[in-house]
């Protein structure tokens, strides 16, 4: 069974600032070890959740201590109100077809 590597990231927005805090969310370059990328919000747009699948942990903490994470990180920060994350090792649970 395939392990994931897997990075989570929920924040909780200023106000009406969803959008300005996707502009600065993307990062730029995009990672090469990077593998899937999902943003899941609530309803009210002042949460937000990204769930990242990486190659492997060293290679989400080297992208995490780059460069171009600390420039995106204080790009998002005036968005920004709170923060908590974590990394997890995991794999996909089969779901019986009915």
């Amino acid at each position: 069974m395939e392990e994931h590597f897997v990075w989570v990231t929920t924040r909780r927005l200023q106000p009406s600032s969803l959008e300005e805090f996707e502009r600065a969310w993307r990062p730029d370059p995009y990672p090469q070890s990077l593998r899937h990328a999902y943003a899941y919000w609530s309803e009210d747009g002042e949460e937000i959740t990204g769930v990242s699948f990486w190659e492997s942990k060293e290679a989400c903490d080297t992208w995490r201590a780059s460069e171009p994470e600390t420039q995106r990180r204080a790009a998002m920060a005036p968005y920004v109100v709170e923060e908590w994350e974590g990394f997890y090792r995991g794999r996909e649970l089969t779901v019986p077809r009915r």
